[in-house]
């Protein structure tokens, strides 16, 4: 079975549409890109942006990996109560607020993650929503 994954090529484009998104928005963001595999593949640090945000973008795009799920999403059934309950915790730490999207290739199939963290939650996810969109046109 050959499981489809992101290329590099299409690692970096992704990086780059999230960058250029992030200084439309006036925001230094850290952007993070695993593989299928939940693998680091590509990753950005702008100038400036702060060095906490390098863990929080990594742990986004694993998390939003893992689980195929926005991790704004897992959030919000992690809450007290909720069916996800403290899975922050589970696999090395997880973050489980806005930033965090599935990568899913032309076919709709997931091909790995993005995370950005430096900003706000929404603009986090907004920055990610730019990088997802190039792999989505990717085959």
């Amino acid at each position: 079975m050959n499981t489809p994954d992101i290329s590099l090529e299409t690692a970096q484009a992704a990086v780059a549409a999230a960058i250029k998104k992030s200084k439309a928005i006036d925001c230094k963001m850290d952007i993070t890109i695993v593989d299928a595999g939940a693998n680091l593949k590509a990753f950005a640090r702008m100038d400036g942006a702060w060095l906490g945000s390098i863990d929080i973008a990594t742990k986004k795009a694993k998390t939003a990996r893992f689980f195929e799920f926005n991790t704004g999403d897992v959030g919000e059934l992690s809450q007290p109560g909720g069916p996800l309950f403290n899975i922050e915790v589970s696999n090395g730490g997880l973050i489980t607020f806005p930033g965090g999207i599935p990568l899913k290739n032309a076919a709709g199939e997931v091909v790995g993650g993005i995370g950005v963290s430096g900003s706000t939650v929404e603009n986090d996810h907004a920055v990610a929503e730019a990088g997802a969109a190039v792999v989505a046109k990717a085959s």
